[in-house]
């Protein structure tokens, strides 16, 4: 699914406009993603957690060459599910992953 798609069922739902929807979907998404570059988490009960994972420098290897390069820390969004969206997705009968 889309954002188009996503903003169709949801105004459906909702009776608004594709157009009103995907407003709304932008400026969630702009919120997220504006308290995720602050360093905090965004906590969404029952769905899961976006968080900021922090992964540590290390040394790595050119795979060219062979050589050994630093690899500096980063950041780097991540999803963590909440228990309800973990249990729905489980109960999905086999084959139905992914459709």
């Amino acid at each position: 699914m889309n954002k188009k798609q996503l903003a169709g069922k949801v105004g459906d739902k909702m009776d608004l406009s594709k157009a009103e929807t995907e407003r709304i979907i932008d400026a969630i998404l702009d919120e997220i993603s504006a308290t995720l570059i602050k360093g905090e988490k965004v906590r969404l009960v029952g769905f899961g957690n976006f968080v900021v994972r922090k992964r540590k420098g290390r040394v790595g290897r050119n795979p060219q060459t062979g050589e050994k390069i630093t690899i500096g820390e980063s950041k780097s969004p991540g999803f963590v599910p909440g228990i309800n969206l973990k249990k729905s997705v489980k109960a999905l009968p086999a084959g139905r992953q992914g459709k």
